[in-house]
């Protein structure tokens, strides 16, 4: 694990202001799946290819059931410098989504709290802008990629640069709630990434 905390920080814990994500907290599934997509490709980073390459699913899942299992305070929320009507926009998505264009509400899989579903959905409260818009543009170019089913494949195919920055800006200004757990992933989520189909 001495090589995460490299660019992850001491235990994990990253900060609000660096590009690099989080580890501590985050669900151990969805944790295990993003090594299996580094390892195997289907994320690109040559950093994390290089260190995963040779790993066993069995280590790959050890490391991720060590960082899932740390409970570490968040930092404070960077306040945003979005305008009012784009910071309005993000939020909007975020909670509703826009089915004229066929997204997806964001809590409809990441939680009403948006910290995520345990085992497998990430939360996505405590990440730096910059790493969010990132990846966002990933799922949108086609850089960034699942197993199937690939939800964030279809939702990324619909956003622009301005949905991108919106929903960046608006998430990472929020701080965390008090108890930031993820909260237990239902038999089947509310709402399929596929189930919105633009109109007209």
């Amino acid at each position: 694990m001495a090589a995460c905390i490299t660019c992850h920080g001491r235990e994990g814990q990253a900060s609000n202001s660096d590009y690099f994500p989080r580890l501590a907290g985050k669900p151990a599934l969805y944790l295990y799946e993003q090594l299996r997509s580094f390892r195997d490709g289907r994320r690109q980073q040559s950093e994390m290819s290089y260190l995963l390459a040779n790993l066993s699913d069995a280590y790959l899942r050890e490391m991720a059931e060590y960082f899932s299992a740390l409970d570490r305070p968040y930092p404070a929320p960077t306040p945003s410098d979005l305008p009012a009507d784009e910071s309005s926009r993000g939020k909007a998505l975020i909670f509703r989504g826009d089915a004229a264009r066929g997204i997806p509400a964001c809590i409809s899989c990441h939680g009403e709290a948006l910290t995520g579903l345990a085992p497998g959905i990430p939360g996505l409260l405590g990440l730096p802008r910059l790493y969010i818009a990132s990846q966002l543009g990933a799922w949108v170019t086609g850089e960034r990629r699942a197993a199937a089913p690939d939800c964030m494949a279809e939702v990324g195919r619909r956003l622009d640069s301005k949905d991108i920055r919106a929903i960046a800006g608006w998430l990472a200004a929020q701080p965390m709630p008090a108890r930031p757990a993820a909260s237990p992933q239902p038999a089947r989520l509310p709402l399929a990434c596929s189930a919105v189909e633009p109109r007209g």
